[in-house]
């Protein structure tokens, strides 16, 4: 069965193909990027199973294009592995917000999408171009089964004093106002991998994923459940991110409303698009662009590094205490799988809790399954690269075969 799996993200288009026989035995295909969307310099990196690896740069203003340069792609007479989009068996998205809709991954209907349209007000960002993605495999695929699965289906788990706001309930009742979480895919497989790696039982281990990219979060996992994570209601709260501001007094927001005279749909555009690491540095919403420019002496480029580092840092320590503790500490995503000062920082503000990097290890560690922690380290620090693809191609297999 070929399944293609999208995974939209903020600013970005993860894809691959893949051969799946059964859910140990399969192939990738081909896999790529599209990075950079809405930024001057987008770039999709297409790399087919036993052929050279191509990209194209150009301007790729939104999901829209960045999801026809994909189709092209993989039906490329010299880079593609397809004849026609006609293959491909089913297709797998990724979902960022469900929110309380969906307990799992589903086949794509009409009702279907309009609750993934509901929860756009939940995931701003995401949701939209989860939403571009299905249509533009409609056009193509009209009969092809698609499934979607949600990143929020892992923090079900959550118990009710994680999750709930101190707001009036009734806002829980009428409007489902509580934290729901993101990047649930990549943390449900993250920490599953990583005990594996690093030899403990995942249903006795205490964990902390950290899913560091454009957009991040970072999850307790206890016994294999999570217990609590950083993103809430909407993926904007926690950590600073690429375009989103995280955690802020929630005053400032009336309070900047009232002085720029802003709609509450521009204010939710700032705190959305224009802020995190692209507001605080005035330069780019991209890390690898910042630590270029703070190398070269920018200021607020390196300000943006330091409280990068500082986030997670609170995340973690903060996670230690609720679950009393850590086996495992799990560095994903983009920068989490490639910056290797960004873990080095991380792990320095935690030898009281038994932390001890290996320094080596961790500077040649990129962007593939490495142990970073000393040997006598109490407690153990991999990266593990997201499989968050296969996690979907799995799942859209199992519906799509028992529909």
């Amino acid at each position: 069965m070929f399944i293609l799996v999208i995974n939209c993200g903020s600013s970005s288009i993860k894809y691959q193909l893949l051969d799946m026989k059964s859910a140990r035995d399969y192939e990738v295909k081909a896999k790529g990027l599209v990075e950079k969307i809405g930024l001057p310099d987008g770039c999709l990196t297409h790399k087919p199973s036993g052929k050279d690896k191509f990209t194209v740069e150009c301007p790729i203003p939104d999901h829209k294009l960045g999801m026809k340069m994909v189709m092209d792609a993989l039906v490329d007479p010299a880079h593609g592995v397809l004849s026609s989009f006609g293959d491909v068996d089913a297709v797998g998205h990724r979902i960022v917000q469900g929110a309380d809709f969906f307990s799992g991954s589903v086949l794509v209907d009409d009702d279907v999408l309009k609750k993934i349209g509901i929860c756009c007000d939940f995931a701003p960002l995401h949701n939209p171009a989860h939403l571009l993605g299905i249509a533009a495999v409609s056009e193509v695929l009209p009969s092809v089964p698609q499934v979607v699965v949600f990143d929020t289906a892992f923090h079900q788990t959550m118990p009710d004093y994680a999750y709930m706001y101190a707001l009036p309930y009734e806002y829980y009742t009428k409007y489902h106002i509580r934290r729901y979480g993101a990047h649930g895919t990549s943390h449900q497989y993250v920490s599953r991998r990583g005990a594996e790696f690093a030899g403990l039982d995942i249903n006795n281990s205490k964990i902390i994923t950290c899913h560091i990219g454009n957009g991040s979060s970072v999850t307790a996992v206890w016994n294999g459940k999570c217990v609590d994570t950083s993103m809430g209601f909407t993926p904007l709260e926690g950590m600073i991110m690429g375009t989103r501001c995280g955690i802020i007094d929630a005053n400032i927001v009336p309070y900047v409303m009232k002085k720029e005279g802003l709609t509450p749909d521009q204010m939710t555009d700032i705190m959305n698009k224009k802020s995190g690491f692209l507001g605080l540095s005035g330069r780019s919403s991209d890390c690898r662009d910042l630590e270029e420019a703070a190398k070269a002496g920018d200021a607020r480029a390196a300000l943006v590094l330091k409280k990068l580092s500082y986030d997670i840092i609170k995340l973690v320590g903060s996670y230690i205490a609720v679950m009393n503790g850590v086996d495992l500490i799990v560095f994903t995503a983009g920068i989490g799988e490639h910056n290797s000062a960004v873990r080095s920082q991380v792990c320095a503000n935690f030898s009281y809790a038994g932390v001890k990097l290996d320094e080596e290890a961790n500077l040649k560690a990129f962007g593939e399954e490495a142990m970073i922690s000393a040997p006598d380290s109490k407690v153990k620090v991999a990266l593990i690269p997201t499989e968050e693809e296969l996690m979907i191609a799995l799942d859209t297999m199992n519906i799509v075969k028992n529909r």
